[in-house]
């Protein structure tokens, strides 16, 4: 072998030896294995029985106990006041006895005594707009001295505006969640958009369930929280009609519950970590964020709670239970 032919061979070997190494690959931590296989679709049959139980249960409540109203669906007037030293509700309530105010209600705020809730009916507009000083007057009775209580704010609706709001909120809930699923029949296909309408409504019902239980204020931030978990619901329940649609192209063998299930399995990671990064704020929102904001925080808790229950076990069953007219089912 010449001498020309040997060097040029070394000349080789070490550009081989200086290209560069591949960069390593860098392994993320996984809440969850990719390999986990978790049937979903096996305990269909008792999560619907179950969720069912809880959703007559809450009609039987709206209709026995129903909510607790606030002023802007009840109509009233709400005074807050707060006090420099502590109270009762039942002292607070003796010391306006003399005014007569009609259908009273005393709420304590922030469990220190020292913050509560006056709510009641005025018999005319006019005892609306001279409810502050009348109140005003009867404490400064009672808690005579300078900055021994101060009235935050006052709030009054008339009991037809009440009316309409309540109507009108009531409206709001249904074409929601009627257009929500409308959207998603056109998107995927109409067993899709009837399951995601019977979710919607299940995750309604079991916020209402829980706000009727707990006696939470029901007002127009509490219908806000609705109308958000109406959305969150509709979100996760498309990732997962999306990942459906996705295998059932790819695995043309496997039967409409397998491919359900695998699919819940692969976006079940997502899911704990969207809706758990999700309740750590909110957790912290009802803890932290005062008696105003603890009914908006509450309901957005219960509903994000059950908006992903129902993506898995009450929106796919209803796909199932369509799968012999499924089109996506069938082969292209």
């Amino acid at each position: 072998m010449s001498n020309s032919r040997v060097r040029a061979e070394n000349r080789s070997r070490r550009e081989r030896t200086d290209v560069a190494a591949p960069a390593p690959t860098h392994k993320f931590m996984e809440l969850l294995s990719p390999n986990i296989n978790v049937d979903f679709v096996g305990k269909r049959k008792f999560f619907l029985a179950l969720s069912s139980t809880l959703n007559v249960l809450s009609i039987v409540m709206l209709f026995a106990w129903g909510l607790n109203f606030g002023i802007d669906f009840a109509g009233g007037t709400d005074v807050r006041v707060r006090f420099k030293d502590a109270t009762t509700a039942h002292a607070l309530r003796t010391d306006l006895g003399a005014l007569d105010l009609p259908d009273l209600t005393v709420q304590e705020f922030g469990g220190q005594g020292k913050e509560f809730l006056l709510r009641f009916e005025p018999e005319t507009a006019t005892a609306m707009n001279v409810v502050a000083e009348t109140i005003k007057d009867a404490l400064a009775k009672t808690h005579p001295g300078e900055q021994t209580f101060e009235i935050l704010s006052v709030e009054s609706v008339g009991p037809k505006v009440g009316a309409d709001l309540r109507r009108r909120g009531f409206l709001a809930v249904a074409s929601t969640t009627i257009f929500m699923g409308i959207y998603i029949a056109f998107r995927f296909e109409l067993s899709f958009g009837i399951g995601a309408v019977i979710a919607l409504m299940h995750d309604v019902l079991i916020s209402l369930l829980a706000l009727v239980v707990s006696r939470t204020i029901f007002d127009l931030t509490t219908l806000a929280a609705l109308l958000t978990v109406i959305g969150f619901s509709v979100h996760d329940t498309i990732i997962v009609s999306d990942r459906v649609r996705e295998n059932l192209r790819k695995m043309r063998r496997a039967s409409l519950a397998e491919v359900i299930n695998i699919s819940i399995n692969e976006t079940l990671s997502r899911t704990i970590l969207t809706t758990g990064t999700a309740l750590f704020v909110l957790v912290a929102l009802y803890l932290l964020g005062g008696p105003g904001l603890e009914p908006f925080a509450f309901t957005l808790i219960v509903g994000f709670v059950t908006g992903t229950y129902s993506s898995i076990y009450i929106a796919t069953p209803v796909v199932l239970f369509w799968s012999r007219t499924s089109k996506l089912a069938a082969p292209e």
